[in-house]
């Protein structure tokens, strides 16, 4: 097999052959035919996190060993299985939930997998999509993508289902009130489209680059907010008023500063994206507002399930998609980095 793999922080990713992995056990073999290239690559491409306050937590905090395959957006067909396996068959097009636990725990025997506090998730602990083949260990963690697009099916594993899964968060809120959406990337479409999946017509967008706003506009976005400059918080509020919900995609001191105070009273913010930094907050405040703040780690696989109905019900319009070949990996990952993809890269290993 042929792996793009991150040998040293920051550094080029390089190209590796390695053996085809052979299945024991419950494990299947995927042959990776998509996947998607997301900003949580790009974290572990630089190798650390921003924690805020000065701290940060390195890969190998989280027990990742390099070098390794990054990629956990995957669609493929299963062309192996140890003999244990059940469930699916050779040729089958699958798309694979990535964040796997220990398997064994609470988290992991309750469909909670993506809390376990051993992780042992696919493009972070095992290798993943941005290797032509990857390990799952166990059917159940491979989902029909149906009718969809597997390249796009492929990016429900990251953007869909932590999209829906923040979004179960703050529903139910009224159809005609403003949910706020911070980052017109990747995540920030996706939130569009399942908004208007689920019934919402009042969808404001925010973030500083003035072609992703335009088509988060052209999407269903019906506000648009320059967030390069001025107070950010104060341009919320004169143009759609306190919201009752908000996401931030971005997840920064000043993004998740602006969201908070953009919130009316009840009102719930998200925290979704990793840029890292620190959140300062009124206690008494908190109690007065009654907000409620909510950190999503990804999402279930149940939500993965979910989110690929909705899209083979008709109701979760495709955001965009940027075909790239495997070997345009690092070409990619620096497009992205750069904040020149709009939607979802996507490398096509076919």
């Amino acid at each position: 097999m042929k792996a793009w793999m991150v040998t040293e922080a920051k550094a080029p990713l390089e190209k590796f052959e390695l053996e085809t992995p052979e299945p024991v056990g419950t494990e299947v073999v995927v042959e990776t035919a998509h996947c998607g290239v997301c900003h949580s690559d790009l974290h572990f491409w630089k190798g650390e996190y921003n924690m805020g306050g000065g701290k940060v937590m390195k890969l190998a905090d989280r027990g990742v060993e390099l070098p390794r395959a990054p990629g956990h957006e995957i669609s493929g067909r299963v062309v192996a299985m140890g003999p244990d396996a059940t469930g699916v068959k050779i040729g089958d097009m699958r798309v694979v939930y990535p964040w796997l636990g220990c398997g064994e725990c609470y988290y992991c025997e309750n469909g909670l997998d993506n809390f376990c506090r051993t992780p042992k998730g696919i493009g972070v602990v095992r290798n993943g999509g941005f290797g032509s083949h990857v390990v799952v260990p166990h059917a159940r963690y491979l989902v029909d993508p149906g009718n969809v697009d597997p390249a796009l099916a492929a990016t429900y594993a990251c953007s869909g289902l932590t999209i829906y899964s923040s979004l179960k968060k703050v529903m139910p809120v009224d159809a005609d009130a403003p949910i706020l959406l911070i980052g017109a990337g990747g995540l920030g479409l996706m939130a569009v489209e399942m908004l208007k999946a689920m019934g919402h017509r009042n969808i404001v967008s925010v973030d500083i680059d003035p072609a992703k706003l335009k088509v988060a506009q052209e999407k269903g976005a019906t506000t648009v907010i320059d967030g390069s400059s001025g107070n950010l918080a104060e341009k919320i509020v004169e143009a759609v008023g306190k919201v009752p919900a908000a996401l931030d995609m971005v997840n920064n001191d000043h993004t998740a500063r602006a969201a908070l105070d953009s919130l009316d009273k009840g009102g719930k913010l998200v925290l979704v994206g990793v840029a890292g930094g620190e959140l300062n907050i009124s206690l008494a405040t908190m109690i007065f507002m009654g907000w409620s703040i909510f950190g999503n780690l990804t999402g279930t696989l149940q939500d993965l399930r979910d989110v690929i109905a909705l899209a083979n019900e008709g109701k979760l319009a495709p955001t965009p998609i940027q075909h790239c070949t495997a070997d345009q990996a690092n070409e990619a990952m620096n497009d992205l980095k750069n904040g020149k993809i709009t939607g979802r890269a996507v490398l096509d290993w076919a």
